[in-house]
């Protein structure tokens, strides 16, 4: 398995960027699709989930800023920051879970400068 993510870039606080993630195969093939944040120091967190069946889950600092959404189709998710802010700042990855077993893109980096 695949993930390709794109998009990141270097933004102001308060602009908007979309990140995509393709993935090699069918993401229906995957419980749950997920982005990630990592900041140099600190634990990779979860930023935004969206299983198959089911809501989507944010992490509280993103809530009403990001939104997650798929694209079956294209094999791809997506992840819409809006109102950036600079401890948006960070290495995003896209994430694939199938039972429990993890599959990661190789990052892509947002900066935000306030």
């Amino acid at each position: 398995v695949q993930l390709q993510a794109s998009g990141g870039g270097s933004v102001q606080a308060g602009e908007r960027l979309k990140l995509s993630c393709v993935v090699s195969e069918s993401i229906f093939n995957f419980d749950r699709m997920a982005w990630y944040r990592q900041v140099p120091g600190k634990q990779r967190e979860m930023v935004a989930s969206l299983p198959k069946i089911g809501p989507p889950d944010y992490a509280a600092s993103v809530v009403g800023r990001f939104t997650i959404s798929r694209k079956v189709a294209d094999k791809s998710i997506y992840l819409y920051l809006n109102i950036l802010q600079s401890e948006d700042t960070g290495v995003y990855y896209c994430n694939a879970d199938a039972g429990g077993s993890q599959y990661w893109g190789q990052g892509t980096l947002v900066t935000v400068s306030s």
